[in-house]
């Protein structure tokens, strides 16, 4: 068993949903999960743990700026547990963008950070164009236009692998 400390970052609430449904795997497995909001960060003992798992979406190409602070601010003691991350970001809805290696993001988050997971994750997001404000649906609808994604906004569009999720979830037990 052991305890995890979980930390997240969602825009519109899809990487809290995963974040969520990974936790209740980890719990079943017996472990000890604290899953924490990045925008509501307490202060952390790290010696109360054996893992951390960072998860965090994209919106407009940027990470929550509160990650990289914390990871930048905690990277010592983030490197003496067994730690992942992964990304949650629509590119990935693309089969060739679904890998660590292949996808954008990942390679920018590494670049912005000093930190070099031990397990690295990348999961297709979801566009939830009636849930947006006019200019984040319009800004969105463009993106997905020139990218070649969907753009009906009166519709919602969910593209992540659960399969995925779960192989990465039980993988990052394995640790």
């Amino acid at each position: 068993m052991s305890k995890i400390l979980f930390l997240y970052s969602s825009t519109d609430g899809h990487t809290r949903k995963i974040s969520k449904l990974m936790m209740q795997q980890f719990s079943l497995s017996n472990h000890k999960v604290d899953l924490i909001d990045c925008n509501q960060m307490p202060i952390i003992n790290f010696s109360d743990y054996d893992k951390f798992l960072l998860g965090a979406s994209i919106r407009y190409g940027n990470y929550n700026k509160n990650i990289l602070k914390f990871i930048n601010h905690n990277l010592a003691e983030i490197q003496k547990l067994k730690n992942g991350f992964f990304t949650v970001n629509a590119v990935a809805r693309k089969p060739e963008k679904q890998t660590p290696n292949s996808n954008p993001y990942v390679s920018k988050f590494l670049r912005l950070s000093s930190w070099q997971p031990n397990k690295i994750g990348v999961f297709a997001g979801k566009i939830d164009y009636p849930k947006y404000r006019f200019f984040d649906k319009h800004i969105i609808k463009f993106i997905m236009f020139i990218t070649g994604g969907p753009t009906d906004t009166s519709k919602s569009y969910e593209f992540t692998d659960w399969n995925a999720v779960k192989k990465f979830t039980d993988d990052f037990d394995l640790l």
